[in-house]
């Protein structure tokens, strides 16, 4: 078993990763997680899949196990869900000794632990990401949290789970297109921290649109331990985690531009990813070379949805609602070389348009 430990002094936790760790959740969570109550949530897609299985082995290990579905989606992102679970939560009488354990993908995840950070003021949780994109993001570090009708992820804690399980066969199960929505936020990590790891990706791409489980375990490994190390030294977003929202600015945007309904997370950051390169080569000092080679992993993994019909307007109404601005100026995380960043900002809505339109004609070049 692979394993990373996030450390934050008595809040540290490890994130397991095994293939088949599935069959076995029961007796890794029993070792490290003393309460026995357990309130398993999922969505009813991932629960076909895996709500018996994981029901049956924490049973075996001891716990008192109730389960609650919650919708599927983005769309469900939001403070009726949570109240809902509130409520369940309240008849059910589970009190500050109930651990809940998020079964699923990354909105699966953020609302739980949006819950588990609010609910009797806080109770303990577990990640049991069952996506590509929620295993290497949006499990570990502690982000949790519901959108808006205005804006993405607007209502949220800082919360960090007591245990993150990762089965990397839960990603046979993936479409296609949400498994490749997970290979772009994988991108991000050799980008903004690990040059030698983004050429590996570069030579095992086509190894990993296959799922090679060698590949993907190292893959998950790698970019868990780069986020472990960036939250260690910045937990609540003050300095260095701005890093992790390389491609962010843009891809939040897109998703509140379009309703949360057109995009995928991932691809939303794919687009804000190539937007950045080409902030970057304008900006920052990257060079051709290095904006060519982030186009084409882009374009080799695609396809993507269209963005040609959105206007750099619709993205900046959405972005000056967005979370990360600085003094109402927009904050860009940009890469003079790759695996180096840069935090930038006060650029001006000519360039930020251009850079938008060539994005979107790279896109339907590639």
């Amino acid at each position: 078993m692979e394993m990373v430990r996030v450390e934050l002094g008595s809040r540290s936790y490890e994130i397991l990763i095994e293939p088949g760790l599935m069959e076995r959740i029961g007796s890794v969570t029993a070792d490290r997680i003393p309460e026995r109550r357990l309130f398993l949530i999922t969505n009813p897609v991932v629960g076909d899949l895996y709500l018996e299985q994981v029901r049956q082995s924490l049973e075996s290990a001891g716990f008192d196990v109730t389960h609650l579905l919650v919708p599927d989606g983005e769309p469900a992102k939001n403070l009726h869900t949570v109240e809902n679970i509130y409520t369940y939560l309240i008849a059910q009488k589970a009190d500050r000794r109930s651990t809940l354990a998020a079964l699923g993908g990354g909105v699966t995840g953020d609302i739980v632990g949006f819950v588990a950070a609010t609910f009797l003021r806080g109770v303990p949780y577990i990640q049991i990401p069952t996506t590509l994109l929620a295993q290497v993001d949006s499990s570990v570090g502690g982000k949790t949290g519901v959108n808006h009708s205005l804006g993405k992820n607007l209502i949220g804690a800082f919360y960090q789970p007591r245990l993150v399980c990762v089965d990397p066969n839960t990603l046979r199960t993936l479409s296609e297109r949400e498994y490749r929505a997970g290979l772009f936020e994988v991108i991000k990590y050799g980008l903004i921290c690990d040059e030698d790891f983004f050429a590996y990706l570069e030579s095992h791409l086509d190894a990993l649109k296959e799922r090679n489980p060698a590949d993907l375990v190292r893959v998950i490994h790698r970019c868990c331990e780069i986020k472990a190390e960036v939250i260690a030294q910045d937990e609540r977003e003050g300095g260095l985690r701005q890093i992790l929202n390389f491609g962010h600015t843009i891809g939040h945007a897109l998703e509140a531009a379009t309703d949360y309904e057109r995009f995928k997370h991932g691809e939303a950051v794919a687009y804000g990813m190539l937007a950045a390169a080409r902030l970057s080569r304008e900006a920052a000092g990257l060079d051709e070379s290095a904006l060519n080679r982030i186009r084409n992993i882009t374009f080799h993994l695609g396809p993507l949805p269209s963005a040609a019909d959105i206007s750099f307007g619709d993205l900046l109404e959405a972005m000056q609602r967005d979370k990360k601005r600085r003094d109402d100026q927009l904050v860009f995380v940009l890469l003079p070389s790759i695996g180096q960043t840069k935090i930038l900002s006060g650029f001006s809505e000519e360039l930020l348009t251009r850079v938008w339109l060539q994005t979107i004609a790279d896109m339907e070049q590639g």
